[in-house]
């Protein structure tokens, strides 16, 4: 099958700028398997998240793909090009203990580019006591969250975070057994890297969601050595956040964020 390409012709003209020629099929809209001048292997992504090029090049290849170069400006990023097998593969307990091992190459002291986890979470706060008492997400669980977002933004923000670390962005590789790819990245607690961990590969829990929710969670905070009690605040926190910016969706997707809420604290 031909290489497709990413949307337009050549994005943004990057193909020709960086002497890029394509290498297989496009993987959705945005991310392309190409080959440098001197034949090098690597990926060409367009529609990078805004600080994802500052946080690949402070991990410099630990933990995460290498970053071999960027143009913030058409949010491009050309990647080294890891495998195509991801976390997917493994058993949650066992793609849980990866993940921890890449918390301690990728959890490097917060970057002053990066958003700190104060701001945002007083914005979370205020957004919850916003919400209209009747929204179809349990108040005791909005009450609650907004009186924890306020108590964690006066905890430092002192390293910075994937922010979304899932069993999808993990990838095996060759130089490393596992390689994170596509950050979020802020800076925050450690602790906010779990949610992620338990609100993907749903299908498998969905029939004794509690107990498969305690499985990942116990096995990511063990591992870690995380703190339970920030560590299931956290959660809570990014699952209410989530179920409150679904208000508009599915039912079905924000009973599963209530859900996941209730199961992280029985």
């Amino acid at each position: 099958m031909a290489a497709q390409r990413i949307d337009t012709p050549d994005p943004a003209g990057l193909l020709t700028e960086w002497r890029l020629r394509p290498d297989g099929d496009a993987v959705g809209p945005t991310v392309l398997p190409v080959r440098t001048d001197d034949g090098t292997p690597a990926v060409l992504k367009v529609g990078a998240s805004p600080r994802e090029h500052l946080v690949l090049r402070r991990w410099g290849g630990h933990g995460a793909v290498r970053l071999l170069r960027a143009d913030p400006r058409r949010a491009a990023v050309l990647l080294e090009r890891a495998g195509s097998h991801t976390l997917e593969s493994l058993t949650d307990v066992d793609a849980c203990r990866v993940v921890v091992g890449l918390y301690r190459q990728l959890h490097v002291p917060a970057m002053p580019q990066l958003p700190g986890a104060p701001t945002f979470l007083r914005r979370w706060a205020d957004d919850f006591d916003g919400l209209p008492r009747g929204a179809p997400v349990p108040h005791r669980l909005v009450s609650q969250a907004a009186t924890l977002a306020r108590e964690l933004a006066e905890a430092p923000a002192d390293v910075v975070v994937h922010g979304d670390l899932h069993f999808g962005n993990v990838l095996a590789a060759t130089r490393a057994a596992w390689l994170a790819i596509a950050p979020r990245p802020v800076n925050a607690d450690p602790c906010f890297e779990i949610a992620p961990m338990l609100w993907t590969r749903w299908d498998e829990i969905a029939d004794d969601v509690r107990r498969g929710v305690q499985r990942r969670f116990y096995a990511l905070v063990d591992a870690a050595g995380f703190d339970e009690d920030a560590a299931r605040a956290w959660v809570l926190l990014r699952v209410v956040r989530a179920a409150t910016q679904a208000l508009d969706g599915e039912a079905a997707v924000l009973t599963r964020w209530v859900t996941l809420a209730k199961a992280v604290q029985d």
